[in-house]
């Protein structure tokens, strides 16, 4: 079975974690990342999402922040900031900086970042083939309220998405074309999933670059999302601040509608949503999108495989 995942960070790749367990070695995994959260900081070009997926399926990754790597230290981010070079509110690792590094070594050698992100991924070795959505260079920036315009990165780690947004701008989106194998990926697989990342400024964000929403449109293979709101409440991060920003509440139901049944013009068959969430099912079938309500806490790595499971469950039920 190929199965082709659009993934944000911390909640696609801890998905990511419990699918790659279902009959170990059998699926062939493609995983397009978001490349909106990355950000050029001390010259390194950063990709966060990218990372965090690579990280988190090679064993690397802090099992208590979620991001970065284990056991680091950050004394190259106490050395900056005692030279007074910033920012201050954002922190590379130590070890963090290597991959960091490399990446725009090999960059400015010319290099896409398709072929970067499969180098780095020789040594983590992460069970998937993990693609950036595009090899240009997009960055999400953020409008306040007051008119003024940050990185997302700021907004989010800085800011801690309290100061409300007004809109998301996916700058360099206009010329930006899906990196090699993304389109290719989407059409020629069996099933197409969207795990709980974020719906605006992580699955929506690849999306947005130039082919991908038609391909995801027009492939033969079911699509099957799954809800990153339990109980009208983000299961992590916050999402809340994003979706209030384009007008669409945080639940179950909303984001489900707000992707929107491929036979009506959106680009998912079916959705799962939590136990807690079970009356929004028959709401969201007579939208045209196939429901079910399953446990989607991913406490740990068996929890997370039985959701992978019937996500995949879905899709065969979709595509009967």
């Amino acid at each position: 079975m190929r199965i082709t995942v659009l993934a944000g960070g911390i909640g696609g790749a801890r998905f990511l974690t419990g699918l790659r367990g279902v009959d170990q070695g059998i699926h062939d995994i493609t995983v397009i990342g978001n490349n909106g959260d990355d950000i050029t900081l001390w010259g390194l070009r950063v990709c966060p999402d990218l990372d965090t997926v690579m990280y988190t399926l090679g064993g690397g990754i802090s099992a208590e922040r979620g991001w970065g790597r284990e056991d680091e230290t950050f004394r190259v981010k106490d050395e900056l900031a005692a030279y007074g070079v910033g920012p201050s509110w954002f922190g590379l690792g130590d070890l963090d900086v290597a991959t960091h590094l490399a990446r725009t070594v090999w960059l400015r050698e010319g290099l896409g970042l398709d072929e970067v992100t499969r180098r780095l991924c020789e040594r983590w070795k992460p069970g998937v083939r993990l693609l950036p959505s595009t090899n240009d260079g997009v960055e999400t920036h953020v409008v306040l309220d007051d008119g003024s315009t940050v990185h997302f990165q700021e907004w989010w780690v800085r800011l801690h998405a309290s100061v409300p947004a007004r809109e998301f701008r996916l700058v360099g989106a206009e010329d930006a074309r899906p990196a090699p194998g993304v389109l290719d990926a989407i059409r020629d697989c069996d099933v197409v999933l969207f795990p709980p990342s974020n719906p605006v400024v992580s699955i929506g964000t690849i999306l947005q670059v130039s082919g991908v929403r038609d391909a995801v449109r027009t492939t033969s293979a079911p699509v099957v999302g799954i809800s990153p709101i339990i109980g009208d409440a983000p299961v992590r991060g916050m999402a809340d601040a994003c979706l209030a920003a384009i007008g669409v509440d945080t639940s179950a139901y909303a984001v489900g509608a707000h992707y929107g049944a491929r036979s009506r013009g959106g680009v998912i068959d079916g959705w799962l949503v939590d136990s807690v969430d079970e009356v929004v099912v028959d709401k969201l079938e007579s939208d045209g999108i196939r429901c079910r309500a399953v446990p989607l806490w991913m406490t740990d790595v068996g929890t997370t495989k039985a959701m992978a499971q019937q996500a995949l469950a879905l899709a065969a039920e979709i595509g009967r």
